[in-house]
């Protein structure tokens, strides 16, 4: 495992998918060999290196459990998991992405369904940070949960409208789906589980430092 202060080691849970490269280069240039952990697809954890990688999802999992002291994941994971008991240490800038609203081009389905209906009907793999929005705006909606490319359920007639995260909405575009509110502006975190961050604070305080030294350049 990697260690950066007084001999402690951490164990690091690390975000499979879209933050898994700029992730990997920011641990490179605080120290930690990452070449083992590039060059196997399948393995998932890295004894040697102190790192665990999985899908972005679960980071919060495993960091609130102990089973990693520190961990990286999307503001969007951490939004939806607020239940969890993990201690946000650091905006790290990267893997911006929005959390918008989105519907089909042309007159908005959402006000239409709202004013026929005084609710409307939202896909989401978001549903927390979906519910949480409608409510805060005091509008009524009626949460449909999909796994899948959530961009099918309203032109489908799944749905009036739908929640989800774009980077570039290149997706959206291509699906006649139009941006009608931003909820949210994510980015990659760094997370403690709470018993580390007290008992390994030496060496979770030195590399916030590193990380922030990298980010500043």
């Amino acid at each position: 495992m990697v260690e950066f202060d007084q001999s402690v080691a951490l164990r690091i849970a690390v975000p499979r998918g879209a933050l898994f490269t700029e992730t990997l280069d920011l641990l490179e240039s605080v120290g930690i060999d990452t070449r083992e952990v590039r060059e196997n697809d399948r393995k998932l954890l890295f004894r040697d290196v102190g790192i665990i990688t999985m899908r972005p999802s679960d980071v919060p999992t495993y960091v609130e459990a102990g089973a990693a002291d520190i961990g990286i994941t999307g503001k969007d994971v951490l939004a939806e998991q607020t239940e969890r008991d993990v201690h946000e240490l650091a905006d790290l800038g990267y893997g911006r992405c929005t959390m918008i609203v989105a519907s089909e081009a042309g007159a908005d389905p959402v006000a239409d369904a709202l004013r026929r209906l005084g609710i409307v009907k939202i896909a989401t793999k978001y549903p927390k940070i979906a519910t949480e929005h409608f409510l805060a705006t005091g509008r009524q909606a009626e949460i449909v949960e999909v796994k899948g490319s959530v961009e099918l359920a309203p032109l489908a007639g799944l749905a009036d409208a739908i929640v989800d995260l774009t980077a570039t909405g290149t997706t959206l575009r291509e699906n006649n789906l139009i941006i009608r509110e931003e909820i949210l502006v994510c980015t990659a975190r760094l997370i403690a589980n709470p018993v580390a961050d007290r008992l390994k604070a030496g060496a979770i305080d030195a590399l916030l430092a590193k990380i922030a030294d990298t980010v500043e350049k």
